[in-house]
């Protein structure tokens, strides 16, 4: 997700406060950004229990209860203003034909039209669409839309935790994995610590000054290689968004045997799944009347936007950031979810699959763990990229691979490491 911290004033103790550079940034022409997180419930959604919920939890947070406006002024000096928020008029229950021929086509179909529908900033910028529409994976769907400027991928995906409880016990919040600290007791340990944590400091700075370098050339002239997933950099807000489910214990099966990290697994599972579906269109092309050859090295490159602070000027940032996603490819996040199942005031939820549109990438990528499953959403460009569902088939295909060699290696050789899940 376009994962930008979004520090400003707090409303809690006041009307007013200006809005962070993350949300001046979100609302620049080329990166009006939004977020549309879809959430399947195994139970029917009851919008009555839905919104009573949300007046007591949150509303009370202060972007879900102020709208952003330009001062008289200057518009692009923007403020946050609290007002009193009617819930109901958030809370959208469409009209829903309980027979139609294929409920998956749409949601992907309501999904898509609800980035062509401008959001009304006299109201707080979050919308919540519930769907008691059932599907192969979900009895009813919620989607949420929220413009980007009210918050990062992070902090609302925690938001929305926030607003949920685990099944097993109403009255606790989720739990997210936590990475181990391994135990240092004795002397040899600490040595070993010591060491590897000098080593691991020169090797974040190494890595720290070539990423630089790298941000530096790709802002100026490093662009990635033209390929089937790359568009034109325009301003089409327009998307596509499909998601599917995987195992988590497969990736986590791969992850044990080579001894990496879950990021590290997803990321081989992405660079094969795309890999896989490049190679396919350039063999259609070259089939046909276009005669497209293969390049020899193909750069293909995923840009994650962080921790916007105070800057020159807002445009400058705007400019840095246009620059970075027209040089590259596509949009990559992976956000850690639950360990358990968790229930949406009431109504338990199957999966989660958030993404975001607005900026000009043509594919987005997002990886959302929960209990032992991952769910990945793929947000797409359908002028460029019009076939999202054999870019799913290619990465759980990419997947299902990859899992397979580590299982036949592994019973040639045991795993290097057992341990729990790490990211």
């Amino acid at each position: 997700m376009l994962t930008v911290a979004t520090t400003g004033g707090d409303l809690s103790s006041g009307e007013e406060a200006p809005a962070s550079p993350a949300a001046r940034l979100f609302n620049v022409p080329g990166l009006k950004c939004y977020i549309i997180a879809v959430m399947g419930c195994k139970t029917r959604i009851d919008p009555g229990v839905v919104i009573e919920g949300l007046k007591h939890t949150l509303i009370k947070h202060p972007r879900f209860s102020s709208i952003l406006v330009g001062e008289k002024n200057n518009k692009r000096r923007l403020r946050w203003i609290k007002t009193k928020v009617k819930v109901e008029d958030h809370v959208i229950v469409p009209d829903i034909n309980p027979e139609m021929e294929s409920p998956e086509k749409f949601i992907e179909d309501y999904t898509s039209n609800l980035t062509k529908d401008p959001m009304d900033f006299s109201k707080p910028l979050w919308e919540l669409h519930l769907l008691n529409v059932k599907t192969s994976d979900a009895d009813a769907v919620g989607i949420f839309k929220i413009h980007h400027s009210v918050g990062d991928g992070m902090s609302l995906i925690s938001l929305l935790l926030a607003c949920t409880r685990k099944t097993s016990d109403p009255d606790s919040l989720p739990t997210v994995p936590e990475q181990r600290k391994q135990s240092t007791n004795s002397s040899w340990k600490r040595f070993w610590w010591v060491f590897m944590a000098i080593w691991s400091g020169l090797v974040v700075m190494v890595n720290s000054v070539v990423d630089i370098l790298v941000f530096a050339a790709t802002m100026s002239f490093l662009k990635d290689t033209k390929n089937p997933l790359k568009g034109d950099g325009g301003d089409n807000s327009v998307r596509v968004f499909i998601y599917r489910t995987i195992s988590l214990d497969d990736i986590k099966l791969v992850k044990n045997f080579m001894n990496v990290t879950v990021n590290d697994v997803i990321l081989g599972v992405t660079q094969a799944g795309l890999s896989k579906y490049i190679y396919r269109k350039y063999g259609e092309n070259k089939r046909g009347d276009k005669m497209t050859e293969i390049p020899k090295r193909m750069r293909v490159r995923a840009a994650v936007m962080a921790n916007i602070r105070e800057v020159p000027g807002i445009q400058v940032a705007a400019g840095m950031t246009k620059r970075i996603v027209s040089n590259t490819t596509m949009t990559f996040s992976n956000i850690v979810g639950p360990l358990e199942e968790i229930s949406f005031y009431g109504h338990p939820i199957a999966y989660l699959a958030p993404s975001v549109y607005g900026h000009p990438h043509a594919l987005t990528l997002h990886f959302q763990s929960y209990i032992n499953k991952m769910t990945f959403s793929v947000a797409v460009d359908p002028d460029v990229i019009p076939d999202p569902h054999q870019l799913c088939n290619d990465l759980e295909e990419a997947l299902k691979i990859i899992k397979i060699a580590a299982s036949e290696k592994s019973l040639i050789q045991p795993p290097l490491c057992q341990s729990v899940l790490y990211y």
